[in-house]
């Protein structure tokens, strides 16, 4: 099979370089990339392929109000034994579990990134070994999942739109959670929304995708400096974070009815000068954007909610949306990378929280608001705010 794709590839790469017809099983024509050529062998490929993930949990009922939903992200397959985290989410009672990216580390082998392949070995090996964790298996059983995906189970790190095997990542995503069949399996990209909950307690789940489209960001010019660590923020007018269907799509989602409106970013979106790492901020036209079209499309009750960056936060902006915006960054379930953090940006709440943690989003009904939390492995409150969104 690896011979297969490495011929496909090659025929792909010199049709850029010099237009004109191929042939590949099933298709002859002149492809426009690369990508373009391989999506004839990618078609081909059989279901055994690709990896499932065990059996989950129907979603909740559409009429049915959420009171609590919990939230997690940064997911390392690798990790020996079972995490504490994840073992604490299943047990915790929730009506929804959102797992928002870097559900597993599918570019790395150990230390070694591995993001090359046209078949996407480590990535497929790596969901594999994610469905055969126990401690996952016991998350399946307990919550129904919503599940967006972030740069390392996309494929590379830090990619956008220029992933050249970014089509078949997105069938490997869709078919292990089974979404496939759905409404998001019938487009580019893996956004998708779902709502529960009558008139007066609906909430509305958006999940974004902010890799499949989002345009190259700008390298930092101090690398490592606070504020500046890996990127700086773009000044090109074409930058992009959605791309056009997605961001029509959103544009849909957000005239909705709904009570609350839980808007789920793989990359933070409302932090704009504590770091350097990837977020909206690095693609400042495309936050404001966002901003906008939240207030031009009269969409109450936002809440933001995000993961990537292996410290979870908790952040208030007054001056993002017509009303007081908030935000949960959960991160990481078993990918801590320090005790502490200094980090500071001007719309945060209190201090980071970087050990092992998930997010939890208790819902008031009666009260209109909904309280934001940061849980620890043990499953204790760690951090919290509460957001009124009516």
């Amino acid at each position: 099979m690896k011979r297969v794709v490495s011929a496909v590839l090659v025929a792909g790469l010199a049709a850029c370089q010099a237009p004109g017809p191929i042939s590949i099983p099933g298709i002859t024509r002149a492809p426009q990339s690369a990508e373009d050529a391989l999506e004839a062998y990618y078609r081909s490929l059989p279901d055994e392929f690709y990896p499932r993930a065990p059996a989950g949990l129907s979603l909740p009922d559409d009429n049915a109000p959420l009171s609590r939903v919990l939230v997690g992200s940064c997911h390392d397959e690798e990790v020996a034994g079972a995490s504490a985290t994840l073992q604490r989410v299943a047990s915790e009672e929730a009506d929804l579990f959102l797992m928002i990216g870097d559900n597993v580390y599918g570019d790395k082998d150990g230390m070694a990134y591995a993001n090359n392949q046209a078949d996407l070995d480590e990535l497929r090996e790596s969901f594999a070994d994610l469905a055969a964790r126990e401690d996952f298996k016991a998350v399946r059983a307990a919550h129904p999942m919503m599940v967006a995906w972030d740069d390392h189970d996309y494929g590379a790190n830090d990619a956008g739109r220029e992933f050249p095997f970014r089509r078949l990542a997105e069938r490997v995503h869709e078919r292990f959670w089974g979404l496939e069949n759905k409404d998001v399996g019938a487009w580019p990209g893996t956004y998708y929304a779902r709502s529960f909950g009558p008139e007066g307690q609906r909430t509305q789940i958006i999940m974004l995708d902010t890799r499949f489209f989002r345009s190259p960001l700008t390298a930092t010019d101090e690398y490592g400096v606070t504020g500046k660590e890996r990127y700086i923020p773009s000044s090109d007018p074409n930058q992009d974070m959605l791309g056009n269907d997605q961001w029509t799509w959103l544009e849909n989602q957000l005239q909705k009815p709904a009570d609350l409106r839980l808007i789920v970013s793989s990359i933070q979106v409302l932090p704009t000068d504590g770091h350097g790492w990837e977020s909206w901020s690095r693609l400042p036209a495309e936050q404001q954007r966002l901003y906008n079209l939240i207030g031009e499309t009269g969409a109450n009750g936002v809440v933001f909610v995000s993961g990537d960056r292996h410290t979870s936060f908790l952040y208030r902006s007054e001056a993002a949306l017509p009303y007081p915006a908030h935000e949960l960054t959960a991160s990481s379930l078993n990918v801590s990378w320090t005790a502490s953090t200094d980090e500071t940006d001007t719309a945060q709440i209190g201090e980071g929280f970087p050990p092992d943690n998930y997010g939890a989003i208790g819902i008031d009904w009666t009260a209109g608001a909904v309280d934001l939390e940061i849980k620890n492995a043990a499953g204790e409150t760690v951090r919290q705010t509460t957001a009124q969104f009516r």
